[in-house]
């Protein structure tokens, strides 16, 4: 892809899903628009065997924009990287379309494993702020990594998770929109359930209460 092509697709991209972005020209100043499109450079010459050279593209690169991202990694199109600063994608990593990821994301390894080591994100998937994302296994399409969630498991489609260690909320089996960007108010069913033990034990108190209350009339 050229310059230029690219240039429109992701100006696209950013106006889809930033309301900070007033100009188009203004893309050219995400730090996510040279990450992405050096990325595309180096990847190319990783594919051809030109491994030295693919590093050397990425590694200049994170040291400019503050993302870094593996030159092997495959990613598909449309990926958003809001802010950037932090973001780490390894090299077995593979991205679907229209992944949206925030700063200080982490698509890494466990530092145990062999050969593929790193997460895949299917079509349409979301990654809140500061979220890690650790090891070989799927996070399904249309789901959604809340802000600051660790993940070290296998995560169906249309889901949400939420915590460290990351607890998988089920959905409904409906397409999430890859610009619904919420990534804070997201249920938490440990929370959830607290909330509902502590409402059934202010109702039995009450109940107790009551009856002491008949006991002593």
């Amino acid at each position: 892809m050229g310059f230029w092509s690219y240039y429109k697709e992701e100006v696209k991209v950013i106006r889809d899903r930033d309301p900070a972005i007033k100009k188009d020209i203004e893309a050219i100043l995400y730090p996510s628009f040279w990450a992405i499109y050096n990325y595309r450079k180096a990847h190319k010459l990783y594919e051809q065997g030109k491994v030295f050279k693919a590093r050397r593209i990425s590694q200049r690169t994170a040291r400019k924009t503050g993302i870094e991202i593996h030159p092997g990694a495959k990613i598909g199109k449309g990926l958003f990287i809001d802010h950037g600063h932090g973001v780490v994608i390894g090299e077995t990593a593979i991205l679907g379309d229209n992944i949206t990821l925030y700063q200080g994301v982490t698509l890494g390894g466990t530092g145990k494993e062999q050969g593929k080591r790193h997460p895949t994100l299917e079509d349409n998937v979301l990654v809140g702020a500061g979220a890690k994302v650790l090891g070989s296994f799927t996070i399904g399409r249309n789901s959604k990594i809340a802000a600051g969630s660790v993940v070290l498991e296998e995560v169906p489609p249309y889901s949400t998770v939420v915590g460290v260690p990351g607890i998988v909320v089920k959905r409904n089996d409906e397409a999430v929109p890859c610009y619904d960007l919420d990534q804070v108010h997201i249920p938490h069913p440990v929370q959830n359930e607290l909330k509902r033990l502590s409402d059934e034990n202010t109702k039995l108190r009450e109940m107790i209460d009551q009856i002491n209350n008949k006991i002593k009339e």
